[in-house]
């Protein structure tokens, strides 16, 4: 029955860290490059729509808090079990995880905060600077590390899965 359970929350570790690293692989390379040619005004109303929309129930389930109550549930069933060679792996995509959790609470989230407060953008009278502001450099940045961490932490949490097979077999 712990074997069963430890599979399914390494399952669902799997699925959602892998959703996680697309989602930031998909602003990393189409999103933030296509908004990088655009306009001002275009740039913010794009960016404030997009973060609108993002913050929903499905999203922090399927993904955001998803991958971090996962992978951690994973970690914790790895502890003290005969599989215990799965506890490397399952740790060290806790911890990758983490590094994306947080970058997302300090950096991201205050950056995405302040420019939905600039308020819309016709209503804005100075757009370069408040897209200047956003600092995109520093939001690209930073989001290549998520990117990076979430991708390594989906292939943590994968060969976790292959251990898992292989020892149960």
């Amino acid at each position: 029955m712990l074997d069963d359970i430890r599979t399914l929350a390494l399952l669902a570790a799997t699925m959602t860290t892998g959703l996680m690293a697309g989602y930031f692989g998909l602003y990393a390379h189409t999103i933030m490059p296509g908004l990088k040619s655009a306009g001002d005004h275009v740039f913010i109303a794009s960016f404030q729509a997009l973060d609108r929309a993002i913050i929903n129930p499905w999203f922090m389930v399927s993904g955001f808090l998803g991958s971090l109550v996962f992978t951690a549930a994973a970690t914790a069933l790895s502890l003290g079990s005969e599989q215990r060679s799965l506890l490397p792996w399952a740790a060290g995509a806790l911890v990758l995880y983490l590094v994306a959790f947080v970058t997302t609470i300090a950096v991201h989230l205050p950056l995405n905060d302040a420019l939905k407060a600039a308020g819309p953008p016709d209503r804005i009278t100075d757009l370069a600077g408040v897209r200047a502001a956003f600092d995109e450099t520093r939001w690209v940045r930073w989001n290549v590390l998520r990117t990076l961490t979430t991708s390594v932490a989906f292939v943590c949490l994968a060969w976790s899965l292959v251990l898992q097979g292989r020892l149960a077999g």
